[in-house]
């Protein structure tokens, strides 16, 4: 798409689809150490790992005025947010909050089980079936939290970023820094300091699982 000079600015989950909707049901033996039997879990994987995107309503081509608000909030880049102009990197931060939130899906597996185990107080043969649903990296609707969200995981924001933010954005910079938490707003139900549920939280636990796959073999 990018080597045809289109960029999409809408690419989240519900924009990508399988090409196939086959899938083979299999045991899931890694899921839960403490299952009643083996293969009382099961997994649906799709025979094919062919995607397809959709939803070119909001595509363009690359062009230097390209400065207005696109992308669905929660893959929304920090170039957008600030009003600095956009092209195809906006895309690729898209797709880079989309795989963090794929990584997210096993974890919320694993919760559910833990917690359907708890229920199964029979210690009966429990059958679960999951498609799994990822969580966004970053859950807020609010731009200042938003960026100090991305500065949560990556670091502060660039100094050339900071000192080219339009005139709408402007409010979120002070002294060359984020103003945050002293600009959050009050009737938006900010939170005015990071909680567990950060995205740094969520980097951390979704790398802590994927090392213990890899220490299984997985």
């Amino acid at each position: 798409m990018h080597d045809l000079q289109l960029i999409h600015t809408d690419l989240k989950p519900e924009n990508i689809l399988l090409v196939s909707s086959e899938h083979v049901k299999v045991p899931d033996y890694k899921v839960s150490s403490r299952s009643p039997k083996d293969g009382s879990y099961f997994k649906r994987v799709p025979k094919s790992s062919a995607i397809k995107v959709i939803d070119f309503g909001s595509t363009t081509y690359d062009r230097q005025d390209q400065n207005y608000i696109v992308s669905t909030r929660h893959y929304r880049a920090p170039e957008v947010i600030l009003g600095l102009g956009w092209s195809y990197p906006c895309d690729v931060w898209s797709v880079g909050c989309i795989l963090v939130e794929l990584c997210s899906v096993r974890l919320a597996i694993l919760t559910t089980l833990v917690l359907v185990e708890m229920v199964d107080s029979r210690g009966g043969f429990i059958e679960a079936e999951f498609f799994g649903q990822g969580e966004a990296l970053f859950q807020t609707h609010e731009n200042l939290e938003h960026l100090a969200m991305m500065e949560r995981v990556l670091g502060p924001l660039p100094q050339h970023m900071l000192k080219r933010v339009d005139r709408h954005s402007e409010k979120y910079v002070r002294r060359g820094k984020l103003d945050w938490p002293e600009e959050t707003t009050e009737d938006s139900g900010v939170p005015r300091t990071m909680t567990e549920s950060s995205p740094s939280t969520k980097l951390v636990a979704i790398s802590n699982q994927i090392d213990e796959n890899d220490l299984r073999g997985g």
